[in-house]
């Protein structure tokens, strides 16, 4: 016999097997014959004849003939009634030997109980048909089932059996088992189909509603659409806010949070009390510039010409900037290091930011950090209360109206901490390139892209930058300027604004190079020209006082006209003394404005070896004060008798001052070296360098600013540590061409050119 192997199709005697044409060739490699005999074996799994086997084969099946041969594409296959087929064996080659067929129907049905009951489920299916609309021409093919067989056979492929249910039906010996067998996962079948197809029909009905939803708001939509165009003056608030969120091009998660508190305000009315809350939210988040700007070629030499128009000096700084322009002009996006400027008032860390915007045709935002202790102020007060708002960051964003300003954040070392919260640590994500494309403002509660902003820091020190902080910057610092600088920003920049002020011409008031050189070195000590301008500002005053009441132009002033025009008495300039005294030596000091010269004065009497030190000096110049008494004693051995019979006293004018820092070591071991030995060091000659107890001079800070400061005092000769040597490329050569500048290594060094050795 043809052998047909079937799988999870349930296939008893007496019912009819109906197969698809294709699918029995491709099981059986051959086309069906008319009123073939064959033997149906149940297998595991789909599986051709070729590869039948003892293993995939299961031990029952069932014979019967082929009673269609293909028509209308199916094979139908009469089951012999109440036929088995017993002790399959399968051959090499996938050929079975079938010698045994048996009927072994221990247990039959009453016909009427089984004609009864499969009549009461074929009417199930045919109610499921009528039910879901599956067409008349399911009906016919019901009425055509004459057993429960016949419709075990064909909705078998459907029911999803498990794995040996079709056999486990066959392999029943018992008429009334098998018919019970099947009874039972038809009518599992069929409640299964029930669940299955009311849950299609309603996921269609969810979906036509659905469909008919989106349908009406596109319709609405386009009316409300129309008749704004009609009546562009007529539209409500809440309509203009909602036209004016849809334009911004906001990011996906500010444009659900708009869409969540527009639909809010529309249920709760424009008059709930909330609304005024969510309405000033909804105009911020419409007015902030989410679409990115389209990045600007930049010209490097009109750049360069910009910064040297509005800027004197600065080489060093504006060669850091041009390097981080050209590298946005290469990348085509902004890139490179956050900058910190750091330098003393005055030198033009914040108006530099100015220039750099020009530079790129940004927008120039500057905000202040100066006193800022609460969080807030960077990250913005949450939508919880009445007042909230965002933080500095964002609302000059908003200002700006620019996703891509050039923004300075000014005095980030005046930041401080209070019991809201530590600003600086809020800046870390503000600052970070990794972090700031998804900056989240408290109040505004979505990312927004910090990431094209250009930022700039200043600072007048560093001391009190967090680490953290300061880690993610890049620091610049701004070196004070020479009285020559200062001359010729005071002739190109602070002049011509002091006039614009003050409503006066050029040709209105003449101030000579010699009175503003007078300016510089009697009315103002600083590293910057922020007094020098406040100065050239109370001269344009005055001279606009005399012009109203009739004065004669040009006015001209002169050095000696001075101290009547700026009411003051001129600044007592330190200058070295005239005179060299044992024990008194010229020491170098930093402060944030500028250098200063810091005067040694120490004096023996008769005593117990009593050290007494004044001055209000803080704890490492204390310690620099032991340092230096103990590298005196152990080199002047010869005179430790007469230091333990005198007291020493050390003092650094002036008192009410308070003075700190690493870098007075040397000046207070050279003047105890002269105190001890009588010889006097001339005044004349200035040092600045920190000490070890083995002798050493080590390195210093703010070597520019100290020489500075020392040519204004008028000294002649620095000893500096020999480490500093390369710090001499910042210090402007005019400074270096009226100083002569010695670089030491130990402390003998510095002693035996006194001569003090």
């Amino acid at each position: 016999m043809a052998l047909i192997p079937i799988s999870n199709i349930i296939a008893v005697p007496g019912s009819t097997l109906i197969l698809q044409a294709d699918y029995y060739k491709s099981v059986t490699g051959a086309a069906p014959v008319m009123n073939e005999k064959v033997a149906v074996l149940m297998t595991r799994g789909q599986t051709k004849v070729a590869d039948l086997n003892g293993d995939n084969v299961y031990p029952i099946g069932v014979s019967g003939y082929i009673s269609d041969s293909g028509s209308q594409g199916m094979v139908r296959i009469q089951l012999t009634h109440r036929m088995r087929i017993d002790n399959i064996e399968i051959l090499p080659g996938g050929k079975a030997d079938l010698a045994t067929a048996r009927i072994s129907d221990i247990e039959d049905m009453d016909p009427e109980e089984a004609r009864s009951r499969f009549a009461a489920l074929k009417e199930e299916v045919l109610n499921l048909s009528h039910e879901y609309q599956w067409g008349h021409v399911m009906d016919a093919f019901v009425y055509s089932w004459r057993n429960i067989g016949d419709m075990s056979a064909v909705l078998s492929p459907w029911m999803e059996l498990p794995q040996g249910t079709a056999y486990s039906v066959l392999s029943q010996d018992s008429v009334k088992a098998r018919f019970e067998a099947q009874e039972k996962l038809l009518y599992e079948y069929i409640e299964v189909t029930k669940v299955k197809m009311k849950a299609q029909t309603d996921q269609k009905e969810n979906n036509q509603r659905l469909y008919k939803e989106q349908a009406l708001k596109n319709q609405i939509e386009y009316m409300q659409k129309e008749l704004d165009e009609m009546h562009p003056d007529q539209l409500s608030g809440i309509r203009k806010l909602e036209l004016q969120l849809e334009n911004a091009g906001m990011n996906e998660s500010a444009r659900k949070e708009a869409r969540k508190l527009i639909a809010r305000l529309k249920n709760e009315g424009e008059h709930s009390q909330e609304a005024g809350m969510i309405t000033d939210y909804l105009e911020f988040l419409a007015s902030l510039p989410w679409k990115k700007e389209d990045f600007k070629d930049i010209d490097l030499d009109q750049a360069e010409k910009i910064l040297d128009a509005e800027h004197f000096g600065l080489e060093k700084v504006k060669k850091r900037i041009l390097e981080q322009i050209a590298v946005m002009q290469l990348k085509k996006q902004q890139s490179g290091s956050i900058i910190l400027f750091v330098g003393a008032p005055g030198t033009g860390k914040t108006s530099i930011g100015q220039s750099i915007a020009k530079a790129l045709g940004r927008e120039y935002i500057r905000v202040s950090l100066g006193g800022v202790r609460d969080e807030a102020d960077i990250r913005g007060h949450r939508r919880t209360y009445i007042g909230s708002m965002p933080g500095r960051i964002m609302d000059g964003i908003q200002k700006s109206g620019v996703s891509n300003p050039v923004m300075v954040l000014d005095e980030v070392d005046k930041l401080s901490m209070s019991y809201n919260g530590d600003p600086a640590s809020a800046l870390l994500e503000v600052l970070d390139p990794e972090q700031n494309a998804t900056f989240t403002d408290h109040y505004l509660n979505v990312p927004y892209d910090l990431s094209d902003v250009l930022f700039i820091c200043t600072a007048n020190s560093l001391e009190t930058i967090p680490e953290p902080l300061l880690n993610r910057m890049e620091v610049i610092f701004f070196q004070g300027y020479t009285p020559i600088e200062k001359l010729q920003i005071a002739k190109r920049h602070l002049i011509p604004r002091a006039l614009g002020a003050a409503g006066l011409k050029s040709e209105d008031l003449v101030i000579p190079d010699e009175t503003v050189e007078a300016v510089i070195d009697g009315y103002t000590r600083e590293a910057g020209v922020r007094g020098l301008k406040k100065r050239m500002d109370t001269l344009s005053r005055n001279a606009a006082v005399q012009i109203v009441r009739g004065a004669q132009t040009p006015i001209e002033i002169g050095p000696d006209q001075l101290r009547d025009y700026l009411d003051m008495n001129p600044i007592k300039e330190k200058h070295v003394r005239d005179k060299a005294a044992p024990g008194v030596v010229t020491g170098l000091a930093w402060t944030q404005a500028g250098g200063d010269v810091l005067y040694i004065e120490t004096r023996k009497m008769k005593g117990k070896g009593k050290l007494t030190v004044t001055g209000q000096l803080g704890d490492v110049m204390k310690e620099s004060v032991q340092i230096a008494l103990s590298l005196v004693r152990s080199m002047y051995e010869d005179k430790e008798d007469e230091l333990e019979k005198e007291d020493i006293h050390i003092h650094v004018p002036d008192g009410s001052t308070p003075k700190d820092g690493p870098s007075a070591g040397i000046t207070l071991t050279t003047a105890l070296a002269s105190l001890v030995s009588g010889v006097p060091v001339s005044p004349r000659v200035a040092m600045t360098g920190e000490v070890s107890l083995q002798g050493t001079v080590n390195p210093i800070g703010g070597l520019p600013e100290k020489l500075m400061a020392a040519q204004r005092a008028g000294v002649e000769q620095v000893f500096i540590p020999k480490d500093n040597v390369d710090d001499l490329r910042d210090v402007a050569q005019e400074v270096k061409d009226h100083l002569n500048i010695i670089p030491v290594e130990t402390v003998d060094d510095v002693l035996t050119r006194l001569s003090l050795r």
